[in-house]
């Protein structure tokens, strides 16, 4: 049966680098087994879900290239939730109930008084037929829970955890739907997994007690189980969870230069026992792609290792892909010499000037502006071409004795203004040899 996973956010925000890792393990998964990816809008909180979110979703996926076959969105499915329902009430699964949060809340502080769970305690079902109907009569709406069967234990074989066993008497039953008609995640999420055939749930370890429920909402609707599995939360370089981290979106990376390629590099093997490597191109991580490769322990996530990461990806991209984004004036040779220095590919701009000029050179003492003026000389009378900064060391090491530091910084500060920067042999030829004499005449 051919893999078919699916990414499920909500549009009442912005997508964070831990949906994005979500994306991007459901991609890779249905590709790697030569699957579907779907995309699934659950937009069933109208009140919170904005139509700006929903476009930002599929901007930052389309970015990064996680392509969905499919997408769908759940405000369009309230039809298909209401005949599972009718099935669930039918079957004595789905029963309403009237209490309020305020007696929940008491009813939960009595049983942690006493040393026992919060349990909900299944009050509702004593309810006589006459009673919920003079309630609903009166206008008090009930909500609905989802009856947990008590006597199986819930079990599962998770593709990242192991072994997986629930006590469903620990566990309350799950409210599916508000008093006002609206549904939670719950029931509407297996409904879709369903009708979507959806044959591997892989979402984070945050979800293991809602799978718990869920599964038996697939017997309950006679469906089998999907395969299941679910890896460890991302920290923070700090050691936990932080605030910045569970709102660091792709707008946010995009805007500070990283590249789509270095997020999928670092978020591909982030929690995995394998390495992350840049060099690798995206087919050889999709090949070693394995779930049985994701550890339990937290997966750390650290901004200093994403931007070492985006250097060594722009250090290695060709110049056809980023040549819509450098400077006006800038081809391949220009790209290949700066591309070394580079953090992002948007700090070329600040290079490629300091070949096109003018630049601030620092100023020389009076030994230094002698040997400058000596290099302007022998600059000038060079055939120049490729190995222009060759030919001119190796004359005004012969001429003056100077050598290493004391022959090349000089040059380097009068040619470009900088102490450090791209191969000199690389700029010589892009600045132009009058370019390169008047700089050193000052």
């Amino acid at each position: 049966m051919a893999i078919v996973t699916r990414f499920a956010p909500s549009p009442t925000g912005h997508l964070h680098i831990g949906n994005i890792r979500t994306a991007l393990h459901n991609w890779m998964l249905a590709r790697h087994g030569g699957g579907r990816f779907l995309l699934r809008i659950d937009d069933t909180d109208l009140a919170r879900s904005r139509e700006e979110y929903v476009d930002g979703i599929r901007a930052d996926l389309a970015w990064l290239g996680l392509t969905p076959e499919a997408e769908v969105r759940q405000s369009a499915r309230f039809a298909l939730y209401q005949a599972a329902a009718d099935r669930l009430i039918a079957d004595g699964r789905l029963y309403p109930c009237w209490e309020t949060p305020q007696e929940l809340e008491l009813k939960r502080k009595v049983l942690l008084g006493r040393g026992l769970p919060p349990v909900y305690d299944r009050a509702a079902l004593t309810l006589s037929e006459a009673d919920k109907q003079a309630r609903i009569d009166a206008g008090d709406m009930p909500h609905w829970r989802f009856k947990l069967d008590h006597d199986t234990p819930i079990r599962w074989t998770d593709g990242v955890r192991g072994e997986q066993t629930f006590d469903p008497r620990m566990i309350s039953d799950p409210v599916v739907r508000r008093a006002d008609g609206s549904w939670l995640y719950m029931l509407p999420s297996v409904i879709d997994d369903i009708d979507m055939g959806v044959t591997q749930i892989l979402r984070g370890e945050d979800h293991v007690s809602n799978t718990a429920t869920q599964l038996q909402m697939f017997t309950a609707l006679g469906a089998p189980m999907p395969g299941l599995a679910h890896t460890a939360l991302l920290t923070g370089a700090e050691g936990k969870l932080s605030k910045r981290l569970g709102s660091l979106g792709v707008a946010e990376l995009r805007e500070s230069g990283i590249e789509p390629e270095a997020i999928i590099s670092l978020l591909a093997r982030l929690g995995t026992s394998d390495p992350v490597d840049p060099a690798l191109c995206l087919e050889e991580l999709l090949a070693a792609f394995d779930l049985s490769r994701f550890g339990r322990a937290p997966a750390r996530f650290d901004e200093a290792e994403l931007a070492r990461v985006n250097a060594a990806i722009i250090h290695r991209l060709p110049y056809a892909q980023v040549a819509g984004r450098l400077p006006t004036g800038m081809g391949e040779e220009g790209w290949n010499a700066i591309r070394p220095n580079l953090n992002t590919v948007a700090e070329a701009k600040d290079w490629w000037a300091i070949v096109t000029g003018p630049i601030t050179a620092p100023a020389p003492d009076a030994e230094t502006r002698d040997f400058l003026n000596a290099a302007a000389d022998v600059a000038a009378g060079l055939a120049w071409g490729a190995d222009a900064w060759g030919q001119l060391t190796a004359a005004l090491k012969d001429a003056t004795g100077r050598k290493g530091k004391a022959l090349f910084l000089p040059l380097r500060q009068a040619i470009t203004g900088m102490d450090h920067g791209p191969d000199m042999g690389a700029l010589l030829p892009l600045i132009g040899q009058d370019a390169v004499v008047a700089r050193l005449r000052g």
